[in-house]
C-alpha cells in the first residue's frame, strides 16, 4: 500500500490576520502544496474543541482517523513543502494541546504565524464572532468579559509552545502589514525560509481575502428568535410561511450593524495598554520592534 504524503508545514494563525490571503499566495508556488478543501482542516483540535469553535469542519470528520486527514494531501506527491493553514492552532486558552499534537505527528515540521496589529486583530475578531457566532455584546463588554479576544492577540503567549517544541529555527513569524505593504519581499523571505525557490512571485499579491463586510447582522436580545429561526420546526414550516412574515421574523431576530457607526476610540483606549504590554514581551522574544502596528502605537 502506497503511503500518503504527510504535511511538513503548518500555518498556525493568527485568526483575522490574513491567513487566507497568505495561504492563497503559498498555494501558487510550484514547490508547495497546501490543502484547499478545506483550507483549515483543524485536524489537531480535539473533537470537543471543534464542536465549540469550528463545527462546520467537525462535520467533515477528519478527527475520526489520520487517513481521513492525510487524504487531503494525496496529490502532493511531488511537492517539497506540504502544508495546511488552520488559524485555530494559535488560540490559547480556548484551544489547548495543539502544538503538542503537531509535534507528535511531525516533529521536524516548520511552523509559521502571521501577526496583525493586535488592536486591529482583536476588533476584527469581534466582527467575526458577531457575524458567525452570535456575539450579542457591545465590543467593550465583550473584550472585558471574554479573554479569548485579547489573548488571541497575545502573540508571545501563542508562540511559546511552538518555540519550546520546535525551536526558534523552525518557527517563522511575519506581519499582516508587511505582507500588505511589501508583499514581494515578504513572500520571498518566507519562501527562502521554507527552502523553496525564493525568486518566484505569486500573482495578485494585492488582493485581500476574508475582509469583514461594512454591514453585518447582529442577533437581538437573548437570541431566542434567532434560535427559533434555526430550529427544525422553522426549517420545516418556513417554506409555508408567507415571505413578508419571514422577513419580519428576520428583522425581529437580527439587526444591522455598521462598522462605521461604532466609536472605536474608547475601544482602542481600553485595548492599547493591555496589548502594548503583550507586544513588549513579543519584541523581547523575537528581538524586533513592530513600527508597522500604527493603531497599537498611536495616541488617538
Amino acid at each position: 500500500m502506497t503511503e500518503l504524503p504527510r504535511p511538513n508545514f503548518f500555518l498556525v494563525g493568527s485568526m483575522r490576520s490574513g491567513t487566507t490571503s497568505l495561504h492563497r499566495h503559498l498555494t501558487r508556488h510550484p514547490e508547495i502544496f497546501m490543502s484547499t478543501d478545506p483550507k483549515e482542516p483543524s485536524y489537531f483540535l480535539e473533537r470537543e474543541q471543534l464542536l465549540e469553535v469550528f463545527p462546520g469542519v467537525e462535520k467533515r470528520g477528519f478527527w475520526k482517523a489520520e487517513a481521513n486527514y492525510l487524504a487531503l494531501f494525496a496529490e502532493a506527491t511531488s511537492a517539497k513543502i506540504i502544508g495546511e493553514a488552520s488559524a485555530n492552532y494559535a488560540r490559547l486558552d480556548r484551544v489547548t494541546g495543539v502544538a503538542e499534537r503537531i509535534a507528535r505527528f511531525a516533529p521536524d515540521a516548520q511552523i509559521a504565524l502571521i501577526m496583525r496589529d493586535p488592536i486591529e486583530r482583536t476588533i476584527s475578531h469581534y466582527w467575526y464572532m458577531l457575524q458567525w457566532y452570535g456575539e450579542r455584546r457591545d465590543p467593550l463588554r465583550a473584550f472585558k468579559e471574554d479573554p479569548d479576544y485579547t489573548v488571541t492577540s497575545y502573540y508571545a503567549y501563542q508562540l511559546a509552545p511552538y518555540l519550546a517544541l520546535f525551536g526558534r529555527d523552525r518557527v517563522y513569524t511575519l506581519t499582516t502589514e508587511l505582507l500588505r505593504d511589501r508583499a514581494p519581499e515578504t513572500m520571498s523571505s518566507l519562501f527562502r525560509w521554507l527552502g523553496v525557490d525564493d525568486t518566484f512571485t505569486p500573482g495578485n499579491l494585492e488582493i485581500r481575502e476574508n475582509v469583514s463586510p461594512p454591514v453585518m447582522e447582529q442577533v437581538r436580545g437573548s437570541g431566542l428568535m434567532e434560535r427559533f429561526r434555526s430550529s427544525r420546526l422553522w426549517n420545516a414550516a418556513g417554506p409555508l410561511v408567507p415571505p413578508q412574515i419571514r422577513a419580519r421574523a428576520r428583522r425581529v431576530a437580527k439587526r444591522e450593524i455598521r462598522q462605521d457607526d461604532i466609536d472605536t476610540a474608547s475601544i482602542r483606549a481600553y485595548l492599547r495598554p493591555i496589548q502594548r504590554e503583550q507586544t513588549d514581551e513579543l519584541s523581547k522574544l523575537l528581538g524586533r520592534s513592530f513600527p508597522e502596528w500604527t493603531t497599537l502605537y498611536g495616541d488617538e
